[in-house]
């Protein structure tokens, strides 16, 4: 992972766990429902975007090289473990 992702990706992730914490106490506190779930929903999008952050990393990198080196199994493997990832995370980037 270069930098330029692993950097934006641990201050979100840092973020994320902000605000798990947070929902946490909010149980603890016997806060109102509803309020909760907006708290689940605004940490849903967060990581959404951690992974939309991840996965544009992964084919700006990992796919792409695979796909210029030439070697047909290693280009497969990789087109493969992206259609996987793809229908594990087919809501990202769709909001």
């Amino acid at each position: 992972m270069k930098n330029e992702t692993r950097d934006p990706v641990r201050r979100r992730l840092r973020k994320i766990g902000g605000q798990v914490s947070a929902l946490e106490r909010m149980v603890d506190e016997d806060r109102y429902c509803v309020d909760v779930l907006m708290q689940i929903a605004a940490v849903r999008g967060a990581l959404d975007r951690v992974g939309k952050l991840l996965l544009e990393g992964h084919v700006e990198t990992c796919v792409s090289e695979a796909i210029r080196s030439g070697r047909p199994a290693e280009r497969d493997r990789k087109l493969a473990e992206l259609i996987e990832v793809f229908s594990r995370f087919a809501h990202i980037g769709g909001r």
